[in-house]
C-alpha cells in the first residue's frame, strides 16, 4: 500500500509524528507537505492528496490540519475519493469496513499524538467488508452535484 501524506501548518507537529510513525512501520509514503510552519492554503494540499489517491497514484492518503474538517470538506470534492475526519478509533474502523474510506483526515489542534498514531493504526489495519456496503458506495458514486 503506497500513501501520500500532507498538513497546512496547523497539522505539520502531528504530520511529523505520523510520518516517523510510518518510518517505524517501514510503511511506503511520500509526505508532500508542508514542511515548515509558514501560514499555507489547506485546499492545495488536500487537492494533491485527493487527486492522487483518486487517480490510483497512490492508494491512500493521510490530511492533518487545525481540525481535519477543512481537508475532508476538500478531499470530498474529488471523484472516488472518500475522506473521513476521524477523532477516535471507531470512527476510522468503521470508515474503513463500511466505506472503504482511503483518505483520513486528522486535526492536529484536537487530538493528540498518541490517540492519532491509534487512529491511524486502526485505519491502516481495517479492512473493507464489501457485500452490503459495496451497493451503498456505488450508489454514492453515482450521485451527481447540482
Amino acid at each position: 500500500m503506497k500513501i501520500m501524506i500532507a498538513c497546512d501548518h496547523a497539522g505539520l507537529e502531528l504530520k511529523q509524528k505520523l510520518a516517523r510513525h510510518l518510518m517505524g512501520l517501514h510503511q511506503d509514503f511520500e509526505d508532500i507537505g508542508t514542511h515548515d510552519g509558514s501560514s499555507v492554503d489547506y485546499p492545495e494540499y488536500a487537492a494533491r492528496v485527493a487527486r492522487a489517491v483518486a487517480s490510483g497514484e497512490v492508494d491512500r492518503g493521510i490530511l492533518v490540519c487545525g481540525s481535519g474538517t477543512g481537508m475532508c470538506m476538500t478531499a470530498n470534492r474529488f471523484k472516488g475519493v472518500r475522506a473521513v475526519q476521524a477523532s477516535e478509533p471507531f470512527s476510522a474502523r468503521m470508515s474503513r469496513r463500511h466505506n472503504d474510506s482511503n483518505v483520513l483526515c486528522l486535526g492536529g489542534r484536537f487530538i493528540g499524538e498518541a490517540l492519532a498514531v491509534e487512529i491511524l493504526d486502526t485505519w491502516l489495519q481495517e479492512l473493507f467488508e464489501g457485500g452490503r456496503h459495496q451497493k451503498r458506495l456505488d450508489l454514492i458514486e453515482g450521485l451527481v452535484r447540482t
